[in-house]
C-alpha cells in the first residue's frame, strides 16, 4: 500500500517553489494533463493489465522531453493505482452534483481528484492553483466545491474508503490533509467563480468547408413507374350451411338410447328391490319354490322407495348400431380364435388320459368358504374395536374438557395482569411521542422554505430548456417541408418521362422448330401433342389402378363380415356362461351369509357395553345431553337404503363378470359351434 504523499517524492514531476512558478507553466501543465486525460480514457480494463497498458503509454510518450515523460507517467501511474478509490468519488459526484455534466469529462475529473488527494502536498498550493486554472473553470468549481466539502469527507467519502484500505491509514494520510487544506482550496474556488464572468469568450476558428467533387459514374435508367395492379373481385363466399348449428344425428340417437337404457334400469331395479328376499331365500335341493313366498315376504318387509317422476323415453333405432374399426374386429376374432385353439388342446389332453380337476375344484370351494367365513369374522372385530375406540375417545374428550376449563380459568386471571401492565406503559409511550411530533414539527419548517427556492430555480431551468426545443423543433419542420416538396417535383418530371409511349412486341410461329442443332428439337404445338399423349396414357394406368383397389377392399370386407359374426356367436355363448356363473356364487354368498359367533366377537362386545355405561355415568355427571336414538322409522329406512346399495353391488358384480369371465365357457361354446 503506497501512501498518499510523502512516498512520491522522487518520481521526477516538475515541482517548483510557490512563489517561483513562471507564468507560461500554465500552459505547459494543461497540455500534461489533456495527455493523461485521452490515455485514461483508452484504458480498457476488461481487455488489458495495468503494466502492460503503462509500458504502451510510455514508447508512446518518447517523443516528448524527460520532465513532461516523468509528470504524465507519475499522474498516470497512479490514477491507475488508486482507481477505486477515485471512482467512489466521481461517481457520487455524477449522482449528486454533476447530473448535468458531461460523462466524456469522467477521466478529467479522475485527475483532479487524484491531483487534490495524493499529490497537493508534493506540487505545492501555487502549482496546483496553475494546474486548475489550466481546465475549464465552472467543471473545476463544481468538481472541488464537491470534493472539499467536510460534510462529504466526514461521513461517506472516509466510510466508502474505510472499506477498501485501513480506517486509520485513510485519516491519517489523506481525510486529514484534505482538511487542513480545505480554507485554501475554498479560496481558490470563491477567486475563479469571480473571474468566470470576466472570462473573454472563446475565439470561434471558421471550419474548413468540405468540397465535393463529382464521381465519374454512368447515367442511370430511368425507373420505371410500376403499372396500379387492378382491384380484386372478391369471390362470393358459401353461406354457412345449416347443418353446423344442429347438432348430428349420432349424438340424439346415442342420448336417445342413453334415456332407453335409464328406463330399462330402473325397472329392472325396481323389481329386484320387490323380489330380492325371493332369490336369497335358502331352501332344500329337493324342495320346489313356494309361490305365496313372495306375497308373504312383501307383507313382512314392506320395501320403502320413492317415486321418482315421470319421464318421456323414445325407443332408439335399431337400424344404426355402433361400428367398430377393422383393428378392433380383427383382434377381438383373434382373441376368440386363440380361445378356441385352447379349448381344443385341453379336450385332446382329457381324450389321451389327462387328469380331471373336479375333486381339486370341489376342496378349492371349501378352502375359499371358509375363508370367506374368516374375513367376514374379522371384518366385525374389526367394526367392533372402532366402536370401542369411539367410546374410549368420548371419555378422554371429557376428561380433556374438565382440563381445559381449569386452564382458562387460569388464563383469564394472566391476561387481566397483562392488560393492566400494557394500560400503564401505553400511556408513557403517548407522552414520549408527544415530544418527538412536537421537534419534528420544527425541523419541517425549515425544510419547506429551503425545498420551495430549489423548485424554482428548477422550474426556471426547466422552462428555458423547452423554449429552446420547441425552436429547434420548429426550424427543422420547414426544413423537412422543403425537402419533401422539392421531391415531389422531381418524382412527377420522372414520371412524365416514363409515361411516354415505347413499342414493344414480337411475333412467334408455334409451329417452326427454332434450328438450335439440338437432339429431339421440336415445335411447340409438337410439344404439346406428345404432353397430351403422355397425360392419356397416365389416366389409364390410375383407372386399372383404381379397379385394384376396389377388388381388394371387397374382399376384405367379406373377411371382416364373417369375422363380426362369429365374434356375435362368442358373445352370446360368454353372456350365458357368465349368467351362470353368476347363480352360482348368489346361491353360495346366501348360504354363507349367516352371522357366525365367534369368540373375539362376543368379547369385543362385552366391553363395548361396559365402555358405553361408563360414558354414560360421566355425561350425567357433567350434565351433557346423550344422543338420542335411533327412531324406528329411521331404522327402517336404512334397512331399506341397505338393501338398495346391496342390489346395486351385485349389478355391478354381473356386469364385471360379463365383461371379463373366463374363457372356458365361450371357447366350449365355439368348439361345439
Amino acid at each position: 500500500m503506497r501512501p498518499g504523499g510523502g512516498e512520491k517524492g522522487g518520481s521526477g514531476a516538475p515541482a517548483e517553489p510557490a512563489d517561483r512558478v513562471p507564468p507560461g507553466k500554465m500552459a505547459y501543465y494543461g497540455k500534461c494533463i489533456e495527455t493523461v486525460i485521452k490515455l485514461l480514457d483508452q484504458f480498457k480494463p476488461e481487455k488489458e493489465s495495468p503494466e502492460q497498458f503503462l509500458e504502451a503509454a510510455a514508447t508512446s510518450l518518447q517523443t516528448l522531453s524527460p520532465q513532461e515523460q516523468a509528470f504524465i507517467m507519475e499522474v498516470l501511474s497512479g490514477c491507475l493505482e488508486y482507481r477505486k478509490l477515485l471512482t467512489v468519488v466521481v461517481d457520487a459526484f455524477y449522482v449528486q452534483d454533476g447530473r448535468l455534466c458531461l460523462w466524456a469529462d469522467y477521466s478529467l475529473f479522475e485527475v483532479i481528484c487524484y491531483l487534490a488527494t495524493f499529490q497537493l502536498e508534493e506540487l505545492g498550493f501555487q502549482l496546483f492553483c496553475s494546474i486548475m486554472k489550466s481546465q475549464p473553470v465552472h467543471k473545476v468549481c463544481k468538481f472541488l466545491g464537491f470534493l472539499f466539502n467536510p460534510l462529504n469527507l466526514g461521513s461517506w467519502i472516509k466510510d466508502e474508503w474505510s472499506l477498501i484500505y485501513e480506517t486509520t491509514h485513510v485519516k491519517e494520510h489523506w481525510i486529514d490533509p484534505l482538511m487542513r487544506w480545505q480554507p485554501e482550496v475554498q479560496e481558490l474556488i470563491n477567486q475563479l467563480q469571480g473571474a468566470l464572468p470576466n472570462q473573454p469568450p472563446l475565439p470561434k476558428t471558421k471550419a474548413k468547408v468540405t468540397e465535393p467533387k463529382e464521381f465519374n459514374l454512368t447515367a442511370p435508367r430511368p425507373r420505371a413507374i410500376p403499372v396500379p395492379e387492378p382491384v380484386p373481385v372478391v369471390a362470393k363466399t358459401r353461406p354457412v350451411p345449416r347443418s353446423t348449428y344442429r347438432p348430428p344425428k349420432e349424438q340424439r340417437l346415442l342420448e336417445m338410447t342413453k334415456r332407453y337404457n335409464r328406463r330399462k334400469a330402473e325397472e329392472l331395479l325396481l323389481r329386484a328391490s320387490v323380489e330380492e328376499t325371493r332369490c336369497a331365500g335358502p331352501r332344500s335341493r329337493g324342495e320346489p319354490p313356494v309361490e305365496d313366498s313372495k306375497k308373504k315376504l312383501r307383507l313382512r318387509f314392506p320395501p320403502r322407495i320413492v317415486k321418482a317422476p315421470k319421464l318421456t323415453f323414445y325407443r332408439p333405432n335399431d337400424a344404426s348400431p355402433v361400428k367398430l374399426n377393422t383393428a378392433a374386429i380383427l383382434r377381438e376374432g383373434a382373441l376368440y380364435q386363440r380361445q378356441v385353439e385352447r379349448e381344443l388342446q385341453r379336450v385332446d389332453k382329457l381324450v389321451d388320459g389327462a387328469g380331471d380337476l373336479s375333486e381339486f375344484l370341489r376342496w378349492q370351494r371349501k378352502m375359499q368358504a371358509k375363508d370367506r367365513e374368516e374375513q367376514l369374522a374379522t371384518g366385525e372385530c374389526r367394526r367392533l374395536q372402532g366402536k370401542l375406540s369411539h367410546e374410549e375417545a368420548v371419555l378422554a374428550r371429557q376428561q380433556a374438557v374438565q382440563e381445559k376449563k381449569q386452564k382458562a380459568d387460569q388464563k383469564k386471571e394472566e391476561t387481566a395482569e397483562l392488560m393492566q401492565q400494557c394500560a400503564e406503559r401505553r400511556l408513557q409511550e403517548e407522552k414520549s411521542m408527544k415530544e418527538l411530533v412536537e421537534q419534528v414539527m420544527e425541523t419541517q419548517k425549515n425544510v419547506k422554505v429551503a425545498q420551495t427556492k430549489l423548485l424554482k430555480g428548477r422550474r426556471q431551468m426547466v422552462q428555458e430548456v423547452i423554449d429552446e426545443s420547441r425552436e429547434l423543433l420548429q426550424r427543422s419542420a420547414e426544413a423537412a417541408k422543403e425537402e419533401q416538396r422539392r421531391r415531389c417535383e422531381l418524382i412527377s418530371q420522372l414520371r412524365a418521362l416514363e409515361t411516354q409511349p415505347t413499342r414493344k412486341g414480337k411475333l412467334v410461329d408455334l409451329t417452326q422448330i427454332p434450328g438450335y442443332g439440338l437432339e429431339g428439337e421440336m415445335s411447340v404445338v409438337e410439344l404439346r401433342e406428345r404432353l397430351a399423349l403422355l397425360k392419356e396414357t397416365q389416366r389409364c394406368k390410375e383407372e386399372e389402378k383404381r379397379d385394384q383397389i376396389i377388388q381388394g377392399k371387397r374382399a376384405k370386407s367379406r373377411a371382416l363380415q364373417n369375422t363380426v359374426e362369429q365374434i356375435s356367436l362368442c358373445r352370446a355363448a360368454m353372456g350365458r356362461s357368465a349368467a351362470l356363473r353368476w347363480e352360482e356364487k348368489k346361491a353360495q354368498s346366501a348360504a354363507a351369509g349367516a352371522p357366525s359367533r365367534d369368540e373375539r366377537v362376543l368379547e369385543l362386545q362385552r366391553r363395548i357395553r361396559e365402555k358405553a355405561a361408563e360414558r354414560r355415568g360421566q355425561e350425567a355427571l357433567l350434565h351433557v345431553p346423550a344422543p338420542r336414538a335411533a327412531r324406528p322409522k329411521q331404522q327402517a329406512q336404512l334397512e331399506a337404503q341397505r338393501r338398495l346399495e346391496m342390489e346395486q353391488s351385485r349389478e355391478r358384480r354381473l356386469r364385471a363378470l360379463q365383461r371379463g369371465g373366463s374363457a372356458g365357457g365361450p371357447a366350449r361354446c365355439l368348439g361345439a359351434v
